[in-house]
């Protein structure tokens, strides 16, 4: 079996021009490695819809575009046109997309090759992608191990080699978690960067689509791939850089902060000695970091759950058996195809979030516990701002444990949320923030470092991600930062 696809995206792209591979040689060296694997990282693959585009694509040209004829996966909640996307939930397993997501419209532009849909928690909701119709994908370090969630069939299909890029969506962490449970990179953008139209709604106010990748170059890429304004989308706003501009620049002067929530008890020794390793280099490389309080911190699980439980109820009621998706075919009246649609069609986690979030808006609940949580989240996002006043960057672990057994959370929902506990703070203020692979634990299991950044600055973010990449001598399997 060839193995191209384990070059960086800049060799594929010299191989391409000089002709000496094709987009077909990639497309097929892909589905080779999927038909192969045992992750369970797809739900829908598209071999037929790859090689007929590749088809198309070896008519041009290659133009000085780095993304042209390069692989992607997309996670089951994004639309693309003609393609199944089911949310991995028994209630969307034969809807097929009559459109394409805004981000899709973008990687269709770039000449990219959409190899299939990968695999996640129902309707993004979970941790370690085991809430699937499908089954739980396997992490590619240890598959008797969570993925991580909801993305983690892009993380699998990334880390385990069987595409180079992938597209995961983040409402309280499920780009970062997943990317550090398994070793790989990925970016929450700042809230609006990419356009969620055509993203399957979770929770409205959190939702964003980001990139998984294997490297921080690689990210930068393709985030520069999908981030445009869309119309379609009332809080997707301009952008005009290249989020690579910075990587490679001197992070000398640099002031980060460490929030002391980051490496309280709550964070396992592993990790947290890794993150202080990661604070000793840079203050060796002339950055200044400091431990720094935050109020209201330890008030994001609860923020969390009540908005995007809130959020996710409103969202959920269109799915009742009338428009599309699953219904139930004996009802014996409409009350009745409603509650039968939604009792067999969702998974248990899913209609626990349901039922209380539709408990949390319901009548003067939704000012008791709704606008409060609003508010407090409003007062948070001022208290981040206050530290961005003073540093350039936050840092910290991206999980407080790595990833564990298949099967250990049980039906427990609150543990699935205590997974997300260091990375839902940037959901709640819009911050960019990204997690990077910066070591192993004893089980050899790989360990991730979050750094988020102010609004809008996913570009300083990536200066000192490469940096810290270019520093740490460790081997996790994938294609370095080459520059």
């Amino acid at each position: 079996m060839s193995k191209y696809i384990d070059l960086s995206i800049k060799e594929i792209h010299e191989l391409l021009k000089e002709k000496k591979i094709t987009p077909t040689i990639l497309v097929n060296e892909c589905f080779e490695r999927i038909e192969k694997s045992d992750l369970n990282a797809f739900i829908t693959l598209d071999k037929e819809g790859a090689l007929k585009r590749v088809s198309e694509l070896e008519k041009m040209e290659v133009p000085d575009d780095l993304l042209f004829g390069i692989p992607i996966a997309i996670k089951d909640n994004i639309m693309v046109k003609d393609m199944k996307c089911t949310c991995a939930s028994r209630m969307l397993d034969n809807f097929v997309s009559i459109y394409d997501a805004g981000c899709i419209d973008l990687v269709k532009n770039h000449n990219m090759i959409i190899i299939g849909k990968t695999n996640m928690d129902e309707f993004a909701m979970g941790s370690t992608s085991e809430t699937s119709y499908y089954g739980a994908p396997h992490n590619p370090w240890n598959k008797d191990k969570v993925t991580g969630g909801s993305s983690g069939g892009s993380a699998a299909s990334v880390s385990g080699g069987l595409v180079p890029l992938a597209l995961g969506s983040d409402t309280g962490g499920s780009v970062r978690q997943p990317s550090s449970f398994t070793g790989i990179v990925g970016m929450k953008p700042t809230y609006g960067r990419v356009s969620r139209y055509g993203l399957v709604a979770f929770a409205s106010s959190l939702d964003q689509i980001g990139p998984m990748t294997r490297n921080v170059y690689e990210n930068a890429l393709l985030l520069n791939g999908i981030s445009a304004l869309d119309n379609r989308d009332l809080t997707s706003f301009a952008t005009n850089e290249d989020f690579t501009r910075k990587i490679g620049e001197s992070i000398k002067n640099f002031k980060v902060a460490i929030p002391s929530y980051f490496i309280s008890d709550i964070v396992d020794s592993e990790i947290k000695n890794k993150v202080m390793d990661i604070k000793k280099l840079l203050e060796d490389n002339g950055v200044l970091v400091d431990i720094v309080d935050i109020k209201h911190i330890d008030k994001t699980v609860t923020l969390y759950q009540i908005i995007a439980m809130g959020e996710a109820s409103s969202n959920l009621a269109r799915f009742d058996g009338v428009r599309y998706g699953y219904s139930y075919d004996e009802p014996s009246s409409l009350d009745d195809l409603y509650s039968k649609t939604r009792r067999f069609g969702f998974g248990n986690e899913v209609k626990r979030r349901i039922m209380v979030g539709s408990y949390l808006l319901s009548g003067e609940n939704a000012k008791i516990y709704y606008n409060k949580a609003l508010e407090i989240r409003d007062d948070l996002q001022k208290n981040f701002f206050k530290v961005f006043d003073k540093y350039d960057l936050i840092i910290g672990p991206t999980t407080a444990r790595c990833a564990y057994n298949l099967g250990e959370n049980g039906d427990n929902p609150l543990k699935s949320f205590m997974d997300d506990i260091l990375v839902m703070h940037a959901n709640m203020g819009g911050f960019p923030s990204l997690s990077m692979p910066v070591g192993f634990n004893h089980e050899h299991l790989p360990i991730g470092l979050q750094i988020i950044g102010n609004l809008r600055d996913e570009a300083t973010i990536y200066q000192l991600a490469s940096f810290i990449e270019k520093n740490i001598d460790e081997d996790f399997g994938g294609v370095r930062n080459e520059l």
